[in-house]
């Protein structure tokens, strides 16, 4: 069985690592959607931009591979630059990641969403209803895609942004970090991803390859403290994201 992962978002989650800088990692088990099957991983997994390169999810996947012993399918479908409004539901962004979606549950199953996108709403009121607007999306997702009991992991906006002296409203980042939290605190099976303290490129504005590598595990480490695998792939779980939306 391969376990598959949707990766969306903008730049930061399509990767922007320089390729010679790469960690090296164990591809053998890790494969990416590729019209519509699946293909042995090689860089850069999600080619939006000529300037595509080393991606987080190459470390994250590798790790869930070695750790659960499955083959991991990588479902790329984020674009560089684009905002919290391209991404909702009906916009070609959304339309996009759920066709890919559902051409991999054809022949995988699908584990959980890696999701990194804010610094296209960092601007001033771009961010006041990040949360209510990103839930949009993820419920509509979860409905959609029948992602239910799956996590969704929310990864926080680098530190390093407020050093960005071509785009001096990512000093905004923390507004946008604070409704990730909320989203997070608010909704069971979701995780937020700590980006404190690692590395960029030049630009202050994305990863580097050594950043990439290290917020890929801090991605795996949240996805084991919100979803345990072995026991949810094989019974049906006891738990039911279902139960707690009725709430709602």
């Amino acid at each position: 069985m391969i376990h598959s992962f949707l990766l969306i978002g903008q730049s930061n989650m399509a990767g922007r690592g320089c390729l010679t800088e790469v960690h090296e990692i164990d591809t053998t088990r890790i494969k990416v959607l590729r019209n519509g099957r699946w293909q042995p991983m090689f860089r850069p997994i999600n080619p939006d931009r000529s300037v595509s390169g080393v991606n987080l999810a190459e470390s994250f996947a590798e790790a869930y591979a070695k750790k659960y012993e499955v083959d991991v399918g990588l479902i790329c479908c984020a674009d560089g630059g684009t905002n919290l409004e391209q991404w909702q539901e009906g916009e070609l962004l959304y339309d996009n990641a759920v066709y890919q979606a559902k051409l991999a549950q054809r022949t995988s199953t699908i584990a959980g969403v890696l999701w990194h996108q804010g610094e296209g709403n960092c601007r001033e009121g771009a961010f006041d209803n990040y949360k209510i607007d990103f839930e949009k999306i993820m419920n509509a997702l979860r409905r959609d895609l029948d992602l239910y009991d799956v996590p969704f992991l929310l990864g926080g906006l680098g530190d390093f942004l407020s050093e960005c002296e071509q785009f001096p409203f990512l000093k905004n980042y923390p507004f946008v970090n604070k409704q990730l939290k909320q989203v997070v605190k608010d909704n069971p099976m979701t995780c937020f991803i700590p980006a404190d303290n690692l590395t960029s490129n030049s630009d202050k504005l994305h990863f580097d390859s050594k950043g990439l590598y290290e917020f890929g595990l801090r991605y795996f480490e949240g996805y084991e403290k919100t979803y345990d695998p072995n026991k949810c792939f094989q019974e049906k779980s006891e738990y039911s994201i279902h139960t707690e939306m009725e709430k709602l």
